[in-house]
């Protein structure tokens, strides 16, 4: 019996351990696809993302004013970063160069690269803090005493020269023609319009002016403090820049996939070396011409020479309409004093604009940012229509970027098609027939004729 019992015994010992090991073991679900539960789940999922997406995007536009004013909160005090990273993007070349120069010599001098790094970039940061002094500095002697005279001057003897020039309209003789009538009547009406706005309009805006003044103050102590900061924050963003970009680089690729972490990476690198070689390069282009104004004012004895040559000088680091924006205010400035001279102005700034655009631009700029110049004008109206000043500047170098990534996807596809992706073969004799080949008129017809 003991026997017997222990064999009936053994089977049940087998089937509870493998029972256990059946509910021990994860099942597997499927056989080689998604149930179609899962399926259907999968499937309720997208359409639910979907319609929350489009909750929370129809909500985000009604609230777009507070959440607009949650963004201009947060840049307000995010402000000194954004003047370190700036600051620190425009110090970065002077900070590389010291860095391709002094890193060999100090590490054939001392055992650890790292030290000899560091102390590298430490002279390199010094190095373009104080260039970057000198500059503030220099600038400030030179202008600030020049515009100060010129600005009283022309605030003292613009009401003089507006009377005289009045005096000298209404002097005018004239035939009693009806051409000479509408003259007289428009001149009439012009002075009177001039008159009236200096008497009421510009004086309201003095006396407003004076009232915001205390505020003015206090806001432009506000932002050299942000910039002060800002200096600071750079200093930390080039000692540590390569830690920075490695950091950024790992988040990408553990985000991404891979393909689109080299694309985003690639993107990022033709960014900066637009914007790099734009914005670095129109600063250079626009102090020379600056300087240039004003050794050609000087030696034409123009009336407010630096002050002309400074709006010249700001107004050339925006593109294309630049040189006119700065030129009719200086225009006017100089005609006031002397007529003849704002002539001579004129065309002064006509042969320094065609020098810049023919000779010195093209060597500074070269094709940095590679758009003709329709796209150049686009870019500045949609800027400046959006952003104002900041957008004018920075329109050209962001629409380049975006036409990059257009140009690059279209190529992109092209090539999938097999097909040229140069635009000098899509003109007006060429076409792609029905089975997706390129072909050329020409070329279609010399093979008609070699078949007949």
């Amino acid at each position: 019996m003991s026997g017997q019992e222990s064999v009936n015994e053994k089977p049940e010992e087998i089937k509870e351990t493998e029972r256990q090991a059946h509910y021990s073991n994860p099942l597997k679900f499927g056989k080689g696809g998604p149930s179609k539960l899962r399926q259907q789940f999968n499937r309720g999922m997208t359409y639910f993302l979907v319609v929350a997406a489009s909750l929370i995007f129809y909500f985000t536009l009604l609230r777009l004013t507070d959440l607009s004013e949650v963004i201009g909160a947060v840049i307000g005090v995010l402000k000194p970063v954004i003047y370190g990273c700036v600051i620190a993007y425009l110090l970065n070349p002077v900070v590389r160069q010291i860095d391709q120069y002094l890193v060999p010599v100090l590490q054939n001098k001392m055992k650890k690269p790292e030290q000899a790094e560091k102390i590298s970039r430490a002279v390199g940061i010094l190095a373009a803090l104080v260039l970057l002094l000198v500059i503030i500095v220099t600038l400030c002697n030179l202008l600030i005493p020049e515009l100060y005279s010129s600005v009283r001057n022309l605030v003292i003897t613009l009401p003089k020269q507006l009377n005289d020039l009045v005096s000298e309209l209404s002097k005018m003789e004239l035939d009693e023609s009806t051409t000479s009538t509408l003259i007289k009547t428009g001149l009439k009406e012009g002075t009177d319009m001039l008159l009236t706005w200096l008497r009421t309009d510009l004086m309201g805006k003095a006396n407003e002016l004076m009232s915001n003044l205390t505020v003015g103050v206090l806001n432009i102590l506000s932002e050299v403090i942000n910039a002060v900061i800002g200096v600071i924050v750079s200093v930390y963003i080039l000692f540590s820049k390569e830690l920075f970009v490695r950091q950024s680089k790992k988040c990408v690729y553990a985000l991404l996939s891979a393909r689109h972490a080299n694309l985003i990476l690639h993107l990022t690198m033709k960014s900066h070396e637009i914007f790099g070689g734009f914005v670095i390069g129109k600063l250079i282009d626009s102090a020379i011409i600056g300087v240039l104004c004003f050794i050609g004012l000087t030696i034409l004895k123009m009336p407010y020479a630096l002050l002309v040559s400074v709006i010249v000088g700001v107004t050339n680091v925006i593109p294309f309409f630049g040189p006119y924006i700065g030129a009719v205010p200086s225009t006017i400035l100089i005609m006031l004093d002397t007529p003849i001279k704002g002539v001579y102005f004129i065309l002064f700034i006509l042969l320094l604009q065609q020098f810049d655009g023919n000779i010195l631009g093209p060597k500074i700029l070269g094709n940095s940012t590679g758009l003709s110049a329709f796209w150049v004008i686009v870019a500045i109206l949609l800027g400046g229509g959006l952003f104002g000043f900041v957008g004018m500047l920075m329109g050209v170098p962001s629409f380049a970027v975006l036409y990059y990534i257009v140009r690059m996807l279209v190529n992109s596809h092209l090539e999938r098609k097999n097909l040229p992706t140069a635009s000098e073969f899509y003109d007006t004799m060429s076409f792609v027939d029905d089975a997706g080949n390129y072909c050329h008129s020409d070329e279609t017809r010399k093979t008609d004729i070699a078949e007949q």
